[in-house]
Formats: C-alpha cells, structure tokens, sequence
C-alpha cells in the first residue's frame, strides 16, 4: 500500500523546489562522501559516507552546534538538508552557522508521521536530520538506515539511535567570552571548546577524539582556535669569550647554543 499522506508531502516539496528526486546508490556510489569542517576530519576522516547512519548524541546545546556544524559543510558542499522535529531550530542561527537556507528544508513538528516524512525526504535530499521524542525501537531504525543506503543519502538522527554506523558526542566545554571585549559582544558568552567523540562499528569501533571550538569562534576566540605556532628554535647568540692574555681571537661568527651562553661559570 501507498504511503498518500508522505507522496503528498514530497511531491509539495518538489513543487517548492526544495527537493530533488533520489537516485539510486549504484547512481551515486561515484560521488563519494559530503565533506566536514576541518576540526571534525580526526574523527569523521572519510567525511559523510552516502547511505551511512552519523547520529548525533543530544546533550544539551554544544550537541545542537555539532549537529548545525555538520550541516553547514554538506550544504557549503552543494548537498540539499533536511531536518525533521526540531522545533527549536532557528533558521536565522542555521544561517549564522554556515547552512545554506535555499538548499535546507525544515519540518518542525510532524508529530507522529514523522517516519513517513524522513522516508519522503531520504528519497529526494543528500542529508537528513531527525530527532525524536522517543527511542525508535531497533527494527524502525534498520528499515531507516536501509533506505538510506538505498537512496545513497546520508541519515542524521539527533538523540537515541541504534545500529548507527557512528554516533558522536559533544562533552564538556566551559563557555568563554562573558564580561571580557569591547561594545557589542561584551558581556556575552561567545564559545566554548568541547571535545568531540565518535563511537562506531566495524573500522569505526575504535573511539576517535576531536576538540574544537562550538559555536564557530571570531574574534580573539577565532585566534585561540587556531592551532599553535610551530616552536622557534632556540635562537643563537654572537658572544665574544673572555680569552687569556696572549690567546689569539675566536673567528668571526662564532656562535653557541642560548642556553649554554647564560650558563654560570663554575669556579675550578
């Protein structure tokens, strides 16, 4: 039997130019993966795999910034987005994080039709979002993760998800930036750093870890983001030693080492 209540849905979506009829795996195998920020290739290093399942752990707001975060490359990359039951999604922040708005497609709140409307969109966008009130029991989440191998798409379930192929968790993190700055941005939190983990199967079994920064930093936090400055050598210093009478010159340029220049002398 037909699922009418999700045709009418997707075929309203391609009407709104939203969307874009699926293709086949085998159709899209040569495409390869939809790429990641650069912070999150330690533990995503082969990006967003077409026809994976990537969850997302929801704990709390660094974990809805790794998700958006997750997004923003996909879309940046071309790919079209969807995101099913997230209400508290604002599209004005999606567009802060990078997420291009012409290529994203909201669904807040479908309540429980919400399996029809992640079919409807598995078969016509890149990348899908979903998030549930409940843990989908594991045969829901198989049926799902099928589809999207089938489809060549890659499902993103927010919150408690089985049998996904990573799911990775957004931990700790104090937030940075209140009381400190100029105009505008003083007396506001900015960022914070968190440490991502994925957790996986198969090749993905063994914990990768990433820190980064969530929301994306500017400023003097952009700054503190960027990976530390290679260290210098240590510089060399022109000394001219105390020579005994009648000794002869050191040659010009002689040179040592600037720990051994400031060295004390030891009586003999």
């Amino acid at each position: 039997m037909r699922n009418l209540a999700g045709d009418a849905r997707l075929a309203a979506l391609e009407q709104a130019g939203l969307v874009r009829r699926g293709r086949l795996v085998a159709e899209v195998g040569a495409e390869g993966a939809l790429p990641v920020v650069h912070e999150l290739r330690a533990v995503l290093p082969g990006g967003l795999r077409r026809g994976g399942t990537v969850a997302v752990a929801s704990s709390g707001v660094a974990s809805t910034s790794l998700l958006l975060l997750l997004l923003a490359a996909a879309s940046r990359a071309g790919a079209w987005c969807g995101v099913v039951g997230l209400p508290s999604l604002n599209p004005f922040v999606a567009d802060e994080t990078g997420i291009r708005l012409d290529r994203l497609a909201l669904l807040p709140d479908v309540g429980a039709e919400w399996t029809s409307a992640v079919v409807a969109l598995l078969d016509g966008l890149d990348v899908v979002a979903v998030a549930t009130s409940d843990v989908p029991s594991a045969a829901l989440c198989g049926r799902l993760a099928a589809r999207a191998r089938q489809r060549g798409s890659v499902l993103m379930p927010f919150g408690g998800w089985s049998q996904a192929d990573v799911t990775l968790h957004a931990e700790g993190g104090v937030w940075e930036g209140l009381g400190r700055g100029r105009g505008r941005g003083r007396g506001r939190v900015q960022c914070r750093e968190v440490s991502v983990v994925a957790r996986g199967r198969g090749s993905a079994a063994r914990p990768r870890r990433a820190t980064l920064w969530l929301p994306r930093p500017t400023g003097l936090y952009a700054q503190r983001a960027r990976s530390a400055p290679v260290a210098e050598p240590s510089p060399r210093l022109m000394i001219v030693p105390a020579r005994p009478a009648g000794a002869s010159a050191p040659p010009t340029g002689a040179s040592v080492d600037a720990d051994a220049a400031v060295r004390p002398a030891v009586a003999s």
